[in-house]
This record gives structure tokens, C-alpha cells and sequence, in this order.
């Protein structure tokens, strides 16, 4: 093989994977789209058409990461990353507002979500920051600079009421583990949701009360105890993180979202009230389920959905893509889909376990991390098993952004990747 040729390697699986759930996932927001009438292929002006731009927009985008050379995303990765802020910041003077949050820059014509970029900026920013001087991640003083680094696009993301696009950042935990992050962030991880659940449900003393008593029983049942500042530290986090929950819900969330986070705890104490709101704000998820439901083993057909034609579920060609492919493809079809995305995280963390670079390998967990809690959190809030979620199917949800997003995101790493491949 001439030496010209080994940048022309990569690996097909994950490309093949990718284009077929973004193939797939096309076909579905063009049957949402569906009213029953002819179908215009190449009007531009519906979502199935603009969604095909992106696509095609895809493939260039494709082009221009993998004729890159590699070592720019590694060299580069700390001015994406601060770029990637202060696009979120810009928001806050020129964002434009949808349904309550202002995470989008109006382009004339189109919107850009600079929330969806920064996930992949953040991934390299953390693969950088691990891999720079053999990084040790169980020093407390890398442990704060590496949450500072995930916390802040998050912060910003969460000041401009998108709690879904917030959310994804507890990924990178599941990446700092795999690097060396003590068992005991994890276990604290844990009681943080328990305590964020407590907060809402029962107030601010009640769950200081019982963060106080964890923290240090933990503490305290250790035989070889370590420094009295970390336990302290760790419960003013605890303390800050659920007082910030709360706050959150009262100040910042929008209404919609308030309310089924309300609806999912039962924090309304008048039962009138409560039943009102769970049959108006419960209609999405009631009318995927019968919509998942009705495909039965096989489906009913391509564009042959009723409740898909009749427009039963709103915003069924972003958040809800997913009861599209249960009432037309049925259970094979859903099936086919979770098997998909199944196989694209795991030869993603397959690969990444091959690398010979720390940065590539830090990458790659990010890149699945990121894509399994978008997967986990779309799929459940489809099937009613969490709250309703503002976050897309990756390469299914309808949106620009959002596609060319997860392109970035994982098209890095297949470049990153070829480095290993490519190989003498």
C-alpha cells in the first residue's frame, strides 16, 4: 500500500451504522410529515425536505472532519472549547426563544443550536485536559478543574432554560470512571439525584438534614479516614447542587417542564389540580404510547400510520420520532432501531479501548456516553418510564443542529481512530 492510501482507512462499521440510522431515521420524519396527500420529495419547505439538506449538508461536513489531519482536534481542542462558550454565552444577547428557551441563533431563514455543538467541544476539552501531562484524575485538584470544565457549558445550557441539553453532561462521568474517578463520585452521583428528588418533594431543611447525616456516616464508617475538608467540601457540593435544584424548578424551568416534573413527583397538593394537570400535560405521552402500541408485532406500514396521518402526537417529527417507527414498523422495527444504536455505542467503546492515545480513547468513551444517555432518555420519556424530556433520538430527531451535531461529535472520532488504523 502506497503511503498516500492510509488516509483513505477508516472503520466502515461505524460509518455503515450511521447512515443507516440517519437513513432510517429520515424515513420516519418523512412519514411524519404525512397528511395523506402526494408527497412533494423535494419540497424544501417541509420537515422531510429540510431534513434531507441537512443530510446532504452532512456528508460535506463528513468530508471536511476526515480530511482534517488528526492531531488538529487534539492541538485545537482548548480554543473549540472556549469558542463553544462563548457561543452559548452569545445567546444571552442574540438568542432567539422556542418554547421557552433561547437556544437557538435566528440565521435568517434557519436556526443553529449551539448547544448541540458544544457537547462534541466539551468531550475534546475533557480528553485534553485527562491526557495532558498523564493527568492524574484521582488528585483532588483534577478532579474540581475537570468538573469545572463539564459543569460550565452545562450552567450556561441550564441558564437558558434547556434542562434535556443540561442533563447529557452527566455522561462525562461515566468517561471519568473508566479514567481512574474514585467509586465514591459515583455512589455521591447517585445520592445527589436522591437528594435533587427529596428537595422538590420535601423541601430544602429535610434534605440538608439527610445529606449532613450520609455524608459524614460515610465518613465516619471509613477504617482509614481521609482528610476532614473532603467530607465538608463534598456536603457544601451536596448542599449547593440540590439548593441549585430547587431553584432551578421555581425560577428557571419553564412552565411546560415545571409541570411534569410536578405531574412525575406528585408535588401538587390539591388532587383537583393535579388530575387537570396530568390530563393536559400527559396527552404527549398518552398518545405515544397508544401510538407505540398500535404497530403490534409488525407494523402497519410505511406512511400507513393513522395516528401518525392524523397528527394524534405533537412534535412527533423531533422529541417523539420514536412512536413513528413503533406504530408503522412495529416491535421488529423498534427493535431494529435499539439494536442499532446498541451496536453504534458498542463498537464505539470497542474501538475506544483499542486506541494507543489517552486523548482518543477519553474521546471515544465521551462520544458513547454521550449518545447512550440521549438514547436512554428519549426512548424511556417515549414509553412513559421517566419525565417528558426535551432531548432528540440521535440522527432520527428532526433539526439541523441537532444531525450535524452527532456528525461532529462522532465523525471526530472515526478520524481519531484512523490514526490507529493507518498504523504500519
Amino acid at each position: 500500500m502506497r503511503k498516500t492510501d492510509r488516509h483513505f482507512k477508516f472503520d466502515w462499521i461505524t460509518i455503515v451504522l450511521f447512515f443507516m440510522l440517519a437513513s432510517f431515521g429520515w424515513l420516519n420524519i418523512l412519514s411524519a410529515s404525512h397528511t395523506g396527500e402526494i408527497i412533494d420529495y423535494f419540497s424544501f419547505t417541509e420537515f422531510y425536505g429540510k431534513q434531507l439538506i441537512f443530510l446532504i449538508l452532512s456528508v460535506v461536513l463528513i468530508t471536511l472532519i476526515l480530511s482534517i489531519d488528526a492531531k488538529f482536534y487534539e492541538r485545537f481542542s482548548s480554543i473549540i472549547y472556549f469558542a463553544s462558550l462563548l457561543s452559548l454565552i452569545g445567546l444571552f444577547i442574540f438568542g432567539k426563544s422556542i418554547n421557552g428557551a433561547t437556544s437557538w441563533y435566528d440565521l435568517g431563514g434557519m436556526t443553529l443550536q449551539p448547544s448541540e455543538f458544544a457537547k462534541a467541544a466539551t468531550a475534546l476539552a475533557v480528553a485534553k485536559y485527562v491526557s495532558d501531562l498523564q493527568t492524574d484524575i484521582k488528585q483532588f485538584k483534577h478532579q474540581i478543574r475537570i468538573f469545572a470544565i463539564i459543569i460550565a457549558p452545562a450552567f450556561l445550557i441550564l441558564l437558558q432554560k434547556d434542562a434535556g441539553s443540561t442533563l447529557v453532561y452527566g455522561a462525562f462521568f461515566f468517561v471519568l470512571y473508566r479514567e481512574g474517578l474514585p467509586k465514591v463520585y459515583l455512589i455521591l452521583g447517585s445520592l445527589l439525584i436522591v437528594l435533587a428528588v427529596l428537595a422538590l418533594k420535601f423541601g430544602l431543611l429535610i434534605t440538608m438534614i439527610i445529606a449532613t447525616v450520609i455524608v459524614f456516616g460515610y465518613y465516619f464508617s471509613l477504617k482509614k479516614k481521609p482528610s476532614f475538608l473532603q467530607p465538608a467540601l463534598t456536603l457544601l457540593i451536596a448542599l449547593l447542587i440540590t439548593f441549585g435544584v430547587r431553584y432551578t424548578y421555581d425560577t428557571l424551568l419553564p412552565f411546560h417542564q415545571k409541570d411534569r416534573i410536578t405531574i412525575w413527583l406528585s408535588l401538587e397538593k390539591d388532587a383537583g389540580k393535579l388530575a387537570k394537570m396530568k390530563k393536559e400535560a400527559a396527552y404527549n405521552l398518552l398518545e405515544s404510547e397508544k401510538a407505540i402500541s398500535s404497530g403490534g408485532f409488525t407494523g402497519k406500514g410505511f406512511m400507513q400510520g393513522t395516528r401518525t396521518t392524523g397528527k394524534f402526537v405533537p412534535e412527533q417529527h423531533t422529541d417523539y420520532i420514536f412512536t413513528t417507527v413503533g406504530e408503522e414498523w412495529g416491535f421488529i422495527g423498534s427493535f431494529a432501531v435499539v439494536l442499532g444504536m446498541i451496536l453504534l455505542i458498542l463498537r464505539i467503546l470497542h474501538l475506544a479501548e483499542l486506541q494507543k492515545s489517552q486523548f482518543s480513547r477519553v474521546y471515544g468513551y465521551s462520544v458513547a456516553s454521550i449518545l447512550f444517555i440521549h438514547f436512554l432518555i428519549n426512548i424511556g420519556m417515549v414509553m412513559g418510564l421517566i419525565p417528558t424530556i426535551g432531548i432528540p433520538l440521535p440522527m432520527f430527531s428532526y433539526g439541523g443542529s441537532g444531525l450535524w451535531g452527532f456528525t461532529i461529535l462522532i465523525f471526530i472520532f472515526v478520524k481519531l481512530d484512523s490514526n490507529r488504523i493507518n498504523e504500519w
